[in-house]
């Protein structure tokens, strides 16, 4: 199958995943949505599941190398929280769709495939609580809010591939510097906040992204 097959087929399973779920999808709607023949498109990627496998494990191996590069060798928990947050808003606002397959059908997976997603899914959060937990432990966070801390930024930053659209009356820069702006705010970080400059982060999910 040609590359450019590959992500016809892989643009049409997150469309059909993210509209209408991973169970409300079948076999025949992908290949017609890619336009191939059932038969083909099993041949080529195996089971549904296969390719929902596939999509999860590389959107979560993009964001586990998007959170090492805005976190490496950087000393600061708070800078290092400012780019984890950053790096979720700009990644969950301009890759809609794939983020919510990836946030929503974790438990469509059988028992078989379920270990090695949530292994990734485990492997970016750590970079989060890494971040939270030395904060803590350097006073310069509020200990009370350690242990819901990682979930309740998540769960918020998240949610922006529901509603952000480019046509809004915030940018995404905006937005993103909002969303930093809270999450130190929730996590007791001392007033004022430090400087912080979004741009390499965003730079970071256009290229990881990029394809």
């Amino acid at each position: 199958m040609s590359q450019t097959t590959a992500r016809r087929v892989r643009q049409a399973a997150i469309e059909l995943f993210a509209t209408r779920g991973f169970h409300g999808t079948g076999i025949r709607d992908l290949a017609e949505a890619a336009g191939l023949s059932s038969a083909t498109l099993y041949h080529y990627m195996g089971t549904k599941e296969d390719l929902l496998v596939s999509l999860m494990r590389t959107s979560l191996e993009r964001l586990v190398s998007a959170a090492k590069q805005v976190t490496a060798d950087e000393p600061d928990p708070l800078v290092r929280i400012t780019n984890l947050v950053a790096l979720h808003v700009y990644t969950h606002a301009e890759q809609q769709l794939e983020t919510r397959v990836v946030d929503g059908e974790i438990r469509a997976l059988s028992p078989d495939h379920r270990p090695e997603i949530i292994a990734l899914r485990d492997e970016y959060e750590a970079r989060w609580q890494d971040a939270i937990d030395d904060g803590c432990d350097r006073g310069v966070l509020r200990r009370s809010a350690q242990s819901v801390a990682r979930l309740a930024l998540l769960e918020m930053c998240s949610g922006i591939s529901r509603w952000y659209s480019p046509k809004g009356p915030s940018t995404l820069d905006e937005l993103a510097e909002r969303y930093v702006e809270m999450a130190l705010g929730l996590l007791g970080a001392p007033e004022p906040f430090p400087a912080h400059d979004l741009g390499p982060v965003r730079a970071v999910v256009a290229a990881v992204w990029a394809d």
